[in-house]
């Protein structure tokens, strides 16, 4: 009876056993939603919908933005590349990682980090990406394929560019990136390559069945990153003598800003930029590149609407962040102004998703929103759990209803430690980290032309939203030696000296290694072609040394012989003795 009761429950056992995998099943072969994840580069709210310009012509990004929740008031988490992207795709903010500039390296930081693209991949998506998505590399683990191949770690195809540099505006010293250039090209979409074969890529992916798995595909628009050069036919619908200035633009708009934010705005872009007469060029070059990023959106839109997944993907674009080109005195990015943090949001959901199943109606969304969100938002829609680390709120309750409750502010954060940029809904409140303060009534001045911080009218008003604020910052960790740029070595015939100093810009640290079999000293070549000693390389040693771009930094053995020369650019680097 006991061996007949011990079959009984066995096979009772199996049975269960059975029904669970079988229920495990069923919940694996649910039809998950695809997801396409669109990245533009430094793209401001230059586009049609937005209003930053009264010339953009972005009719692709137009129409996504009609089709879907559009936040008007989505900000960066970091006004710059790599703690901006890095932040989306881990989901983990500045103010935690120490991730802040452009210098870090990502893995240096975060060895360990889960990114989006794997986290889809666990839950049984296939992840897909092509373009730059992250910082200047591709994190080849983190993606089940990859265009250009995932193994080169370069997520650029080939891209056409001048035979001759500069095109149009001439460098103003080792200060100046090298990128900060722009002119048509001579050229057919295919032939400019670049974004061309990236929207060609992404196409392709969305014509296949993809039957088994749902998808996880992110598409990386380099442009309107510098430099701006497309195919002169996007340069054709902006004449030179027709170009407007940023209406952002205001002579005096600096006379109440504090010392910080000065030494923030005036970054010697603009002025080199006026000196040689070529603000209206530069804008036309930028108003040219958006006009092409958004027609390889087309293509990639095109396809998706006449695809199979066309009523089962949900579609998310945004840009890492904005870009001033004159607006207080400043080029480029790094600040805290809205012209920097404000981007393009927008995103599309279909009916019968899991976190939404009444899918998105087009909606303008006023509420303050972060692209820390992303992450956590897919992850809700998609039916997935959630990550313990993601820092942001899933945005899911504002696209069911753009209007709702929504205590959040959204904080962009400089590459100082303790400075950043929160916006609420109608004030943005910009705090350094020596004290300085800015706050100004974005429902009133969109521009950010008068500073409220020192009227007292508004001091609860400042005093609320610093309570909002973090008051813990992760420390930044030095870049690693390996994530730093290498220095070109230039070595020395006998009885030579290497060229002078033409030090220009702020200074920042070089680390000279040691790779050869001796002893060597370091010199400074000086303004007059005098060179002066700064100490002593061991053996397979290292030395950091504070420096300026432009500086000649000479290498000599111990018999006073000169071996070689390295010029600084303009950033952080390490230069290997070989």
């Amino acid at each position: 009876m006991n061996h007949i009761l011990m079959v009984f429950n066995a096979c009772i056992l199996i049975g269960y056993v059975c029904i669970v995998e079988a229920s495990l099943f069923a919940a694996d072969s649910i039809r998950r939603p695809n997801v396409l994840f669109i990245a533009m580069d430094d793209l401001n709210d230059w586009i049609g919908v937005l209003g930053g310009h009264p010339q953009s012509l972005t009719p692709n990004l137009d129409r996504l933005a009609r089709d879907s929740v559009l936040f008007e008031n989505a900000h960066c988490s970091a006004p710059a590349c790599n703690p901006s992207r890095t932040a989306i795709f881990t989901g983990r903010s500045p103010h935690r990682t120490g991730v802040y500039s452009n210098l870090q390296g990502m893995r240096d930081v975060l060895p360990d980090a889960t990114l989006i693209p794997k986290v889809f991949s666990r839950h049984s998506y296939h992840s897909a990406g092509s373009g730059k998505l992250l910082h200047y590399f591709i994190d080849a683990p983190s993606w089940d394929e990859y265009f250009p191949a995932a193994s080169t770690e370069n997520p650029f195809p080939r891209t056409l560019q001048p035979k001759s540099r500069p095109v149009s505006l001439p460098r103003g010293g080792p200060w100046q990136y090298v990128e900060t250039d722009w002119g048509p090209l001579d050229a057919t979409d295919a032939e400019a390559g670049g974004d061309f074969l990236v929207a060609k890529w992404v196409s392709e992916q969305l014509r296949k069945p993809h039957t088994e798995k749902p998808f996880f595909l992110a598409c990386g628009i380099y442009r309107p990153h510098e430099p701006w050069f497309v195919p002169k036919k996007y340069f054709q619908p902006f004449p030179l003598n027709s170009i407007q200035l940023p209406p952002g633009y205001r002579v005096d708009d600096l006379t109440d800003v504090p010392p910080t934010g000065q030494r923030h705005a005036r970054n010697r872009y603009f002025e080199h930029i006026l000196k040689h007469k070529q603000w209206r060029n530069a804008i036309q070059g930028y108003l040219a590149s958006i006009h092409y990023a958004d027609a390889m959106l087309g293509t990639v839109l095109d396809t998706l609407h006449a695809s199979p997944h066309a009523s089962n993907t949900i579609v998310v674009l945004w840009s890492d962040h904005g870009w001033h080109l004159g607006e207080k005195e400043h080029w480029q990015k790094y600040t805290a102004w809205r012209a920097c943090t404000r981007v393009p949001l927008m995103i599309r959901v279909p009916n019968g998703v899991p976190g939404l199943p009444k899918g998105t109606t087009p909606a303008r969304c006023q509420q303050p929103v972060n692209l820390l969100s992303l992450a956590p938002t897919l992850l809700e829609l998609c039916g997935l759990p959630a990550e313990r680390v993601h820092d942001g709120p899933s945005l899911v309750p504002l696209l069911e209803n753009p209007k709702a409750d929504w205590s959040h502010v959204s904080i962009t954060y400089l590459h100082e430690r303790g400075s950043y940029g929160l916006s609420a809904k109608r004030y943005r409140l910009i705090h350094y980290a020596n004290g300085d303060e800015e706050l100004y009534d974005i429902e009133s001045d969109p521009y950010e032309w008068k500073n409220l911080g020192n009227d007292p009218r508004y001091d609860s008003q400042r005093n609320r939203l610093r309570q909002l604020a973090p008051t813990n910052f992760a420390v930044a960790p030095k870049p690693t030696i390996d994530a730093l740029q290498k220095l070109a070595w230039h070595p020395l015939k006998p009885g030579k000296l290497a060229p002078v100093s033409r030090p220009d810009g702020n200074r920042f640290d070089v680390v000279f290694i040691n790779r050869s079999e001796r002893t060597v000293s370091l010199w400074w070549m000086n303004r007059a072609g005098e060179p002066k000693p700064y100490g002593k390389i061991e053996v397979g040693k290292q030395l950091r040394q504070k420096t300026r771009p432009g500086a000649v930094w000479m290498i000599r053995d111990d018999n006073g012989k000169n071996l070689g020369y390295y010029r600084v650019g303009d950033r952080t680097a390490k230069a290997i003795i070989p």
